[in-house]
């Protein structure tokens, strides 16, 4: 990829472009670089790793928190056209737990270097705000992820789930395992094939091998708290 397809992906999808110098913008061009990240490879281990902003260009990743146990929380995933500064802890004084992430498919991202990014955001307070946006709106999913393992049902979080795994694919087939489906939603796995056969028996959903595919939306519509 060329820095002049980069200079495109920024500009659609970092808000500070347009009021970046020349200079700048050079300067972030050249403190980013195209990164592969095979399946299953850890992207980021926690705070003690400072890799950069990701902008996710190809792919997907998953970041989650990991107890002592070893036991994971996903708190949210990334898809084409998604910002990760998390990945980049040190620059920010309030992120105080530890934030992994893995690369589910085989992923490409533009990667900059995070001490040139502080540099940028402590001269650029266009590049500042947006970055404590982005890092707001992340905090908002691990709040909203919280919410739903702490307070909601496990028929309410999987409706939930499956109605935005369908929303945000175009289509009414989910090509996930029950055992994928509960580690996205930090659940056990059994769970969720309980409860998938619950919905199968109520008509709003058809299981078959390796996927699930949605049948009555007005269903399962219903299960989802309003509110969402």
């Amino acid at each position: 990829m060329t820095s002049e397809n980069y200079s495109d992906l920024f500009s659609k999808h970092f808000s500070f472009w347009e009021h970046l110098s020349s200079a700048e913008k050079n300067f972030f061009l050249e403190n980013t670089v195209s990164t592969h990240y095979q399946k299953g490879t850890c992207v980021h281990s926690g705070n003690a790793d400072c890799i950069g902003i990701l902008l996710v260009t190809h792919g997907q990743l998953r970041t989650y928190l990991l107890s002592e146990e070893g036991r994971d929380v996903t708190i949210f995933r990334l898809f084409p056209g998604n910002v990760c500064v998390l990945s980049a802890s040190c620059m920010l004084d309030s992120i105080t737990f530890d934030v992994f992430i893995d690369a589910e498919e085989d992923t490409d991202v533009l990667l900059m270097n995070s001490s040139a990014f502080h540099e940028m955001a402590e001269k650029n307070i266009y590049v500042k705000c947006f970055t404590y946006q982005i890092a707001t709106e992340r905090f908002s999913d691990v709040m909203w992820a919280m919410e739903q393992i702490l307070f909601m049902g496990i028929d309410k979080r999987l409706a939930i789930f499956l109605w935005d795994e369908c929303s945000k694919n175009h289509t009414d087939k989910i090509s996930l395992t029950h055992e994928q489906i509960a580690k996205y939603m930090g659940t056990a796995r059994e769970v969720v094939s309980r409860m998938l056969k619950y919905f199968a028996g109520e008509g709003i959903v058809e299981l078959y091998r390796g996927g699930v595919k949605v049948v009555d939306k007005e269903k399962l519509r219903n299960i989802i708290p309003t509110e969402k």
